[in-house]
């Protein structure tokens, strides 16, 4: 079973892009706060679709958000050297509590084209 679910806040702002075939492609990086540590754990997450258009338009540096997918792994070759990287892609992403725009969480499904906006305010939803 390959399920992730991290709460952390931006490290940096998304960048979208989109692939040859025009899909659109969001990437971004949380830090994950270890606990009874002031140390922090860095993920890169990857968004795709609308839920990435989305994303890109509502996280900035340092927006709380809960995270919900998988992990993906990948292997390459750089002048014959072996690189590889584990990402987050995200099925579901929900901002937490309060940012410039508005005090909501909203909740970003990978599988729905619209975005929830819940009435409670600041209070991380369950990632159950």
């Amino acid at each position: 079973m390959n399920i992730v679910a991290l709460i952390g806040n931006l490290a940096g702002e998304p960048e979208l892009r989109y692939t040859p075939t025009g899909r659109a492609v969001c990437s971004f990086r949380i830090a994950v706060s270890r606990p009874g540590s002031e140390h922090a754990d860095f993920f890169d997450v990857v968004a795709w679709e609308r839920q990435a258009e989305i994303c890109s338009e509502y996280l900035h540096t340092g927006r709380r958000v809960g995270i919900e997918g998988r992990l993906h792994h990948t292997v390459w070759a750089v002048e014959g050297a072996r690189r590889s990287r584990v990402e987050v892609v995200a099925h579901r992403v929900q901002m937490i509590g309060p940012s410039s725009r508005s005090s909501d969480v909203t909740n970003v499904d990978s599988d729905q084209d619209s975005v929830e906006q819940e009435a409670e305010s600041g209070v991380a939803p369950s990632l159950a």
